[in-house]
């Protein structure tokens, strides 16, 4: 999805930026309001991220002009460090679809841009359910897994943990992503949690080429999950 953020720290916007980017969104930052309206003139985002104190136009005009010109959609989250109640019932008011307090949270950021998402595009959200790669079909909502058309049983996280290795294939994901995304918190360098669960996974759904992906480690980083061609792995 096409998400724009609106934020004046530079820290703040990477960290929304890096967030979104992680999930697998396409993040476009904004330092104030009027370059965030002048972008909004000639393109199309699926998403809007406010925060409330800017340089140059405050929040909630922000989301005022933008439900007087686009409607209902795209959705809007204020993301701010106001926390009174009147300035929550406010933003809401004006035409925001929900509202979260600073300091920003990984998990809890997904998870809000994931339900806004799912509610204003139920058509795509319910499209992204069912995960297909190689021999493998992931259905998020029931929370099943095949493999070569037979199911294999997984735990709660272990499940969690191969939807997001799948909904990432293809890219160089570092143990804290992995960990924020799937426990919702970064483990701990100490810990063998995410080797132990990502050594099940290996085991039980056989992530080998055969199957069609490859599951690396990435020395002092973390993993890289890929597709590959089972044919050309024979070759060699």
């Amino acid at each position: 999805m096409r998400i724009a953020s609106v934020e004046d720290d530079k820290d703040q916007s990477e960290l929304i930026r890096q967030i979104l980017v992680d999930a697998g969104h396409e993040c476009t930052s904004f330092g104030d309001g009027r370059s965030l309206l002048r972008a909004l003139r000639d393109q199309v985002f699926d998403l809007l991220l406010v925060d409330w104190q800017l340089p140059d136009i405050a929040g909630p005009e922000i989301v005022s002009w933008v439900r007087q010109n686009s409607g209902r959609l795209p959705p809007i989250l204020f993301v701010t460090s106001r926390s009174q109640e009147e300035d929550i019932v406010a933003g809401l008011t004006v035409g925001a679809d929900d509202y979260m307090i600073k300091p920003i949270r990984r998990a809890e950021l997904n998870a809000r841009v994931q339900a806004l998402l799912r509610r204003a595009y139920p058509e795509a959200a319910q499209q992204e359910q069912i995960v297909r790669q190689g021999n493998y079909c992931l259905d998020a909502g029931a929370r099943t897994v095949l493999v070569g058309g037979e199911p294999v049983e997984v735990s709660p996280r272990e499940f969690e943990l191969a939807l997001f290795l799948f909904r990432n294939i293809g890219r160089l994901l570092s143990r804290e992503v992995v960990e924020q995304a799937v426990w919702g918190r970064s483990i701990g360098a100490g810990s063998r949690t995410l080797d132990t669960h990502m050594s099940r996974l290996r085991i039980k759904l056989s992530l080998r080429p055969e199957n069609g992906v490859r599951l690396t480690s990435v020395y002092s980083h973390g993993y890289r999950f890929e597709s590959v061609n089972a044919a050309d792995e024979q070759a060699e």
